[in-house]
């Protein structure tokens, strides 16, 4: 099945570049765009793609409202959120990771990037690997360094997943995680599944956030 994407964005030029690149991959399906956050979530809401591109800033409803009012929806399967700023810090990133978006992209990224980036957030993982993503999640979370928090779930975690947290938060994959700990790729989905219910963490995004917010994971 191919992977289905939905593009938001106010610019006509970037919503064509980026869905006549993604529609000539065998594996991805462009089937539909907005100029407007509005208009997104009204779409995404008849279509429901497995990963909708959408951009921060937009008119009538902006990217970040948009992206809350889609993940908040509930979908059966989850619609994956995938932010585009053009801004190398953005003062949404950290807001939007917050209400459960996959991930970032920078719109002067590789084409070779955006691809990968849909298949990534496509299978349910956090685009963190980049390291303009890490970068830029350092960033934002240190400047809010007065909000950190340490819940007290963090102590319900074992050892072992206390350091896959760890890992994801360093913008380790599944299987990047699973060959540092030397175990099978299935052990290290489950050790995630139980970190998220565990600190009732809507999904590796959140569980990023978290570890620089409480002082797990420090930046750098």
């Amino acid at each position: 099945m191919a992977i289905t994407v939905f593009i938001a964005d106010d610019q006509a030029m970037v919503r064509q570049g980026f869905g006549a690149l993604l529609a000539s991959q065998p594996d991805i399906s462009v089937i539909g765009d907005a100029p407007d956050g509005a208009v997104a979530v009204s779409e995404v809401k008849r279509l429901r793609p497995d990963v909708v591109l959408m951009d921060v800033r937009m008119p009538e409803m902006n990217g970040l409202d948009a992206a809350r009012v889609i993940l908040s929806a509930g979908f059966d399967p989850p619609v994956r959120v995938l932010m585009l700023t053009t801004f190398d810090v953005d003062d949404y990133v950290y807001e939007a990771l917050s209400i459960g978006a996959s991930g970032f992209m920078l719109k002067d990224a590789p084409a070779e990037e955006l691809i990968r980036a849909v298949r990534v957030v496509a299978d349910g993982e956090a685009l963190l690997a980049p390291t303009v993503t890490r970068r830029l999640i350092a960033d934002v979370t240190s400047r809010r360094s007065t909000a950190r928090r340490k819940p007290a779930a963090l102590s319900a975690l074992t050892p072992r997943e206390r350091e896959v947290l760890e890992l994801i938060a360093r913008g380790m994959s599944n299987t990047e995680i699973a060959e540092r700990l030397f175990v099978a790729e299935q052990t290290v989905k489950t050790h995630v599944g139980k970190v998220l219910s565990k600190l009732d963490l809507r999904d590796r995004a959140q569980a990023v956030v978290l570890a620089y917010e409480s002082g797990l994971v420090t930046p750098g």
